[in-house]
């Protein structure tokens, strides 16, 4: 099978190569002794969104502030944030920034 790469650095690969290896939306690349290989990846979801969050040094402290400006909370409330790799802990609620309004739910 062959593929041509386009001017802008890209490849269309044969669908029967495609096919044979099954509904998949990345690839991770390896060049290995001058060969490129790709190898199918089945991300989830999950993953992509915390990979984001860590890319934009974004804690479970943040999430949980986050949620309780969403919620209207007091400053006193607290919330208890499940760690990926520990115990729960409680993040202290945060109110939104001065001037700042919520809309009113429907």
């Amino acid at each position: 099978m062959l593929a041509k790469l386009t001017s802008k650095n890209q490849l269309t690969l044969p669908k029967a190569a495609t096919e044979a290896v099954g509904a998949t939306e990345y690839f991770e690349v390896d060049v290995r002794a001058g060969q490129i290989v790709l190898t199918p990846v089945r991300l989830q979801r999950a993953d992509a969104v915390r990979a984001k969050l860590s890319e934009l040094a974004i804690d479970a402290k943040d999430v949980a502030d986050a949620v309780a400006w969403a919620r209207g909370a007091p400053a006193s409330e607290t919330l208890r944030v499940a760690e990926p790799d520990g115990p729960a802990y409680a993040g202290a609620a945060a109110r939104p920034p001065a001037g700042k309004k919520r809309k009113p739910r429907a």
